[in-house]
Order: C-alpha cells, then structure tokens, then sequence
C-alpha cells in the first residue's frame, strides 16, 4: 500500500446583461447570438497570438526541428466569449449562488451553455472551415462551444500558425514545443482565443511519497508505518488514515447522519491508467466498502497505460482519498493519453465537463501560470466557469509552494522567481486548497497515541 502526503464573481451592471442572464437560466434560448466574424481568413492578414511560448522552449535548450510528419492529434483551439456574453455568464453565476434569486441552482447543461455563451453558428462554421483547409482531420466542437479539438501533424501547424515545432531538452529528457508564438487570420481572432498548446512539458503532480504501509499478518492490523521522524522538525510526521481525517474535520457525524457522499459523484482527472485492485485493497484495509469497479474507469480515446510510477501514485490517491473522505460516493476517473500538444488531464477535463459527468470534479496537477502561457490561462478560467454554469464544483490542489509556485518547492531552498500560483487553480471559478498542516510540533500526544483503533 503506497501512502502519500499533499503537503465570484459580478452583479448587473447593465440591465441587458441582467435580462440576457435571466433568459438563459429560466430555459428561454432564443436570443440570437451575433455573429463576430465578418470577413473571409485572409493568410495575409494575420494577427500574432502573444505569450504563448512555454519558458524552457530557448533556443540554447533546442535540439532543431521535429519532422514534419510527426503525429500531433488532439490540439484544443480556444474559443472566446463576446464581452457582454461574459458580463451575463458571470451575473448568471452569481445568480446561481443567491438562494433569494430565481436562478438559485437553476443549472445549465453544456448545450445550453454553448447555444448562450459559445460563438454563433456562422462563426464555429468559419473557424471549423479554416482548419479544415489547412488539411486538419476529426475536427469537433465541443458542447459547450469553449473549445475545438483537431488533429493533424507538425508541418500542418507550421503552416497553419505560422510556428516551428522543435525539440527541445530539459533535465535530460526531450520534449517538442513551438519555438515562437502563433499567429491566426485577423478575420477570426474575434473569437479565437489561441490554441491551448502546443507543447508537452508536463504539468506537475502534487503527490509526495513519504513510503508504504505494512499490514500484521498474525493481527491484520496496521503496522505504524504511516509513524516516522521528521527530516524537518525534532518529531515525527504522522500518516493519516480516513478515520483519523473524520476526527480532525470532524465528519464522523455526519457520515453517521447519512451525509456520507450516497447520491452523489465525483469524478477524477488523470492521464494514466490505475489497478482498481489498489483502491479496492485501500477500501478493504481502512474497512470501507468496496464500490470501485472496473467499470468506473472511463477511457477518453486510446489508452495511455500506466505512464509513470509517479503518475499513477497521484491517480491511486485521488481516487482512493474521495472515497475516503465521502465513503458513499460514486468515484468516476476519466483517462486521457497525453499526445506531443495536449496533456491528457487537459483532454480529461474537458470530457467531464462536456458530458457532465459529477458534481464534483478534482484535479491534482498545477503548472505555474508563466508555464501555460495566455490561451492555457484563459483555458481554465473559461472550462471552469462553464463548470461552474453547469453546477459542477472544481475542487484544484495549490501544490505545497503557496506563493512561489514557478520555484520548485521540493529542491530549492530559496525561491527565484517571483510571486506566482498554479493557474489551474488560480480562477475565481474553482475550489483551491493545498500545503495544510497542522500546528502539533512537540504536542503531538495531545493528539495521537498508539492505542486507537487500527
């Protein structure tokens, strides 16, 4: 058993606004949606997409250029909303939020947030033509109208964007990146935002492994390895189990009040595939039921495999500590292979969101916001806000770095590069926590003593 530590909005400011949010939460959809895009894509006329160069894409870290040919499925296209679709979305999810507004939970499917919030017909239309005359394949728009995803290969994004693909090496591994920024016709930027990437530097897990349980044969009880001294303090660090969550966040009564998650479903981003067996031996030890199957494992495309040690520790503990934390829940988790453009927990998002899927969803990755660049920002902020439409509560980790969150927390001692946060979790639209701790140093027999039941 591998056990692991993680160390809104506006009011109506103009009356059109305020009746356009109202409309669209009472299930009226016939409001016509201008259309922004009055010109035909001239390739002459072009518009550079900024700040979409990821930082470690430098020209002393390039190793030239990847071969044309090489396969790049699965690009997201970022759409924008108009301005005063914005100003209604965010009164609508203000609205939404206030139990003495008629909108109070009144929740939007992702149609019907895309009819209201996405680009009008005739502009999907244009920008889904475009990419289609640059020779890209399975282009699809999503539900909610945020996002197009497309297929194609290196040379098609040169020739589309106007950007090299090259090679570049970090920390001894390869990694493929545009070396310089995008660029679109000027005629569609009025409702494009840019592409999400259009690279594959990973995004960084927030699990720490601190070492593994060992279970009594001759009791069957746990063995106090989840005790161990601390690198940090004079003490020792003491591992958490969900009886011992219960008591510090005292759930306990209301897990025995029926308030134990039975209705509900939370759904888990990842990018790599898990054994249920390992949630269910996790379930069995802390003696929880056992209601993960194999069936609530849902593949979005090809299947990744296990990608990583590393990676699937982090899926293990997302899925094993929902259910944990709320033993009746259904726990869904969504799998998306990463490709050279897209990270899979980009692609897993998306897929709960557009189909719906929970009322929960949790994502444990976070990438600073210098690393994702404009369009990556502005992905979250909008996949988020639409979630929030739809009633869905994003729960991100802040990672264990607090302000510093371009530094890397486990092997600096000192931060260099200015405040930052995650930008996965960084949106007026999610439920970010991360770093907790509990000030027990040199108290701890005040709270844990080896007498308690296993």
């Amino acid at each position: 058993m591998k056990i692991f530590q993680r160390l809104l909005p506006f009011g109506c400011g103009l009356a059109m606004v305020c009746l356009l949010a109202t409309s669209i939460a009472s299930g009226q959809s016939s409001q016509v949606v201008a259309n922004r895009v009055t010109q035909a894509a001239d390739e002459n006329v072009r518009v550079t997409l900024a700040g979409n160069v990821h930082p470690q894409a430098r020209a002393e870290n390039s190793r030239g250029a990847v071969a044309d040919t090489l396969a790049m499925p699965r690009m997201l296209l970022l759409l924008k909303r108009s301005e005063m679709q914005e100003a209604a979305l965010q009164s609508l999810v203000e609205a939404q939020q206030d139990k003495a507004s008629p909108n109070y939970h009144a929740w939007l499917t992702p149609e019907e947030f895309g009819r209201q919030f996405g680009p009008s017909d005739a502009d999907v239309q244009a920008v889904t033509d475009w990419l289609s005359a640059q020779g890209f394949q399975n282009v699809r728009v999503a539900a909610g109208r945020n996002v197009i995803e497309f297929s194609g290969s290196a040379g098609q994004v040169t020739q589309a964007f106007a950007t090299q693909i090259q090679k570049y090496e970090m920390n001894g591994a390869l990694y493929t990146a545009n070396a310089s920024d995008p660029q679109i016709p000027a005629a569609l930027a009025p409702v494009l935002a840019g592409v999400v990437s259009l690279h594959n530097f990973p995004k960084t897990s927030h699990a720490r492994y601190l070492g593994e349980a060992r279970m009594n044969p001759g009791s069957h009880k746990l063995e106090p390895l989840f005790t161990f001294p601390s690198p940090f303090f004079s003490g020792n660090f003491y591992g958490v189990g969900p009886g011992d969550f219960a008591t510090i966040y005292n759930t306990k009564p209301l897990i025995a009040g029926g308030n134990d998650g039975t209705g509900q479903t939370i759904a888990i981003v990842g990018e790599t595939q898990i054994n249920p067996k390992d949630v269910g031996d996790f379930r069995t030890m802390f003696g929880l039921t056992n209601n993960f199957p194999a069936s609530n494992i849902i593949l979005n495309g090809m299947d990744p495999g296990i990608t990583s040690p590393d990676e699937e520790s982090e899926s293990d503990l997302d899925v094993q500590w929902s259910g944990a934390v709320a033993p009746g829940a259904t726990v869904k988790f969504v799998v998306s292979a990463s490709t050279p453009t897209t990270a899979g927990i980009d692609l897993s998002a998306l897929y709960i969101i557009e189909h719906n899927l929970a009322d929960v969803m949790s994502e444990s990755y976070g990438e600073c916001e210098k690393n994702l660049g404009s369009a990556g920002n502005a992905f979250y902020n909008s996949l988020w806000e639409q979630a929030a439409a739809q009633g869905i509560t994003v729960v991100v980790s802040s990672g264990d770095g607090g302000s510093a969150g371009c530094d890397n927390f486990n092997s600096q001692a000192t931060a260099t590069h200015g405040l930052a946060v995650s930008g996965l979790a960084g949106t007026p639209f999610n439920v970010s926590v991360g770093g907790t701790d509990f000030n027990q140093f040199n108290r701890q027999t005040t709270y844990w003593n080896s007498t308690n039941d296993s």
